[in-house]
């Protein structure tokens, strides 16, 4: 989520200590949501996941690598004389828009609860090797309590781990022991310890190399990057709404100085956090001033700690490598 800066002339607010669902209210903006662009986005995105997952699928009964460029590249282009094969990129694409969605529409109906001004969420179709750049909902209002930017910021990351963790298992049900078949192809991903804990139970005894990850189990694979990607506590992010509600002033040091643990990271095991980093410590460091003098309750702590846990169950240093074929 995104919030845009506050304006000038903030609206009158009403009396409250941030603790309650009315305590602070801002009167939302008028004019039409633009409910045809959010609709053609989700289209578009569902056409471009569904394409990269009927490759996928092809791939997952042919037991060959899940990501081979050159022969993909090749066959995506035969969609177009059979379109109708897009239908077996069904299961990857709606399991992943459906964990988007899920985040998204948590940090959504929390804006709403608190009566914020937020936009629907954005889809972002893109050529990428999953079809998206995730999803986004816009926040056009300031946010004034530090308890409701705290439960505004934890709502999409556990909203999504809700509808990943049911779609991950399903998915591993459904996957299939290859021996060694995880470090083949253009891309070799890495198991998160969540995956890794299902893999024990529904695999025993069975390496993470030797698991071909149906693709309903690789779209839960996404959803597992993408909220460990958002509970990073640092700046903007999730997890930086987080950080500030329960740090305040200290949190433009500590986002520092997570940025700077992930370069270490970056050196040792994936270049793409050294990537993040830079663009975090560009782009994402600045957070809007709340002036909320509240406490945060015990509940929210125990939320919070519930926030880490995820966190530490989605996280991976390595999430992606060249694979033997690359």
């Amino acid at each position: 989520m995104s919030f845009q800066p506050y304006p000038a002339g903030a609206p009158s607010l009403e009396p409250g200590n941030g603790a309650g669902r009315r305590a602070y209210f801002w009167q939302r903006r008028a004019g039409r949501r633009r409910y045809g662009v959010h609709l053609l986005l989700v289209v578009l995105t569902l056409i471009t996941t569904s394409a990269m997952g009927a490759r996928l699928a092809l791939n997952f009964r042919s037991n060959r690598p899940a990501f081979d460029f050159e022969r993909d590249l090749a066959a995506l282009g035969d969609l177009w004389a059979q379109p109708w094969r897009i239908v077996d990129g069904l299961p990857f694409s709606l399991t992943l828009l459906m964990i988007l969605l899920a985040h998204e529409l948590g940090h959504y109906l929390a804006c709403a609860y608190y009566r914020v001004d937020a936009t629907l969420p954005y889809f972002l179709p893109a050529p990428t090797f999953i079809g998206t750049l995730g999803a986004f909902i816009r926040i056009r209002s300031p946010i004034y309590s530090k308890r409701m930017l705290f439960d505004i910021g934890i709502a999409g990351p556990l909203a999504g781990f809700v509808v990943l963790l049911p779609a991950l298992a399903i998915g591993l049900a459904y996957s299939k022991v290859i021996p060694g078949i995880a470090q083949r192809g253009d891309l070799v991903f890495g198991t998160p310890p969540l995956q890794w804990l299902l893999e024990r139970l529904i695999f025993p005894g069975v390496p993470s190399s030797d698991i071909y990850l149906h693709p309903v189990a690789r779209a839960a694979w996404v959803g597992l990057f993408a909220t460990a990607l958002n509970l990073l506590p640092i700046g903007q992010l999730d997890g930086g709404h987080i950080l500030y509600s329960l740090a305040g002033d200290r949190h433009r040091l500590l986002s520092r100085l997570f940025v700077l643990a992930l370069l270490p990271i970056g050196y040792f095991y994936w270049e793409g956090w050294l990537v993040w980093a830079v663009l975090l410590l560009l782009f994402g460091m600045r957070h809007p001033s709340i002036y909320d003098p509240t406490p945060m309750d015990e509940g929210r702590r125990r939320l919070a700690w519930l926030a880490l846990a995820v966190f530490l169950l989605c996280f991976t240093v390595a999430p992606i490598q060249p694979g033997l074929a690359s």
